[in-house]
């Protein structure tokens, strides 16, 4: 029954989403291997972000910017199936740790100076969100700096982020079935934590107006830092 603290794991990191936009995938991913298997992390992940970031666009529905969708869309596609192919060879035992290391790697590297302006950035986002989101799960720091350099607000990057990541999960969980998983193994599990997440997304979003940003970025990044380290250490030191 251990893996059911998943549960409100899942709904503290969907409201930390709700409030700043991001932060909540990576530290919710960080902590699924030792409770669940290690090939239902990336299904029950996109599954349960799909259902937290598809709840935070409906309660931010005034700010989408649906002109967003298409190009993302046709890029998303193409990801989906290049990621589905390389995932269906992976070694998974060694998941967890390619992960970590990936969470490592864009937590502390700059990343790179991408325009945000026209529709070719959007599709090269959605071959990149998908593609390596089918691998290492949690991939949102470079779509977040692609929407900042189309518009900074506060109120339409949260909502239109989650726009894109509900995409980006939505056809992850499409080639997770294709592959062969079964996610009504993982029922119970799966409809616990999509109920926490949905309830941390409205929470979220009430508590955004009334929450400062002031230090948020580098305690999250210790924070996921010595969660991805977790990660590796569960695969190197079992």
């Amino acid at each position: 029954m251990s893996e059911f603290w998943l549960v409100p794991i899942a709904l503290l990191t969907s409201t930390v989403a709700g409030v700043f936009g991001m932060g909540g995938g990576v530290p919710l991913i960080t902590l699924m291997p030792g409770l669940v298997p290690a090939a239902a992390i990336l299904p029950l992940h996109a599954a349960t972000q799909l259902a937290s970031n598809g709840s935070r666009a409906l309660f931010g529905w005034r700010h989408i910017d649906r002109s967003l969708l298409l190009p993302f869309a046709v890029g998303g596609v193409i990801g989906a199936a290049a990621g589905a192919l390389v995932f269906s060879q992976l070694q998974l035992d060694w998941l967890p740790a390619l992960i970590g290391v990936f969470i490592l790697v864009v937590t502390w590297t700059p990343l790179p100076a991408v325009r945000g302006e026209g529709n070719l950035p959007l599709v090269l986002l959605g071959v990149y969100q998908t593609g390596i989101g089918m691998l290492v799960g949690a991939t949102g720091p470079l779509g977040g700096a692609v929407l900042a350099r189309r518009n900074p607000r506060r109120d339409w990057l949260v909502v239109n982020t989650a726009v894109y990541m509900s995409a980006n999960h939505l056809l992850r969980v499409l080639a997770f079935a294709a592959l062969g998983f079964g996610f009504s193994q993982y029922g119970l599990l799966l409809g616990g934590m999509i109920a926490g997440v949905m309830l941390g997304s409205w929470l979220g979003t009430r508590l955004r107006q009334f929450i400062p940003e002031v230090n948020f970025l580098l305690w999250f990044r210790l924070l996921v830092s010595l969660l991805a380290l977790r990660m590796i250490a569960l695969v190197l030191w079992p």
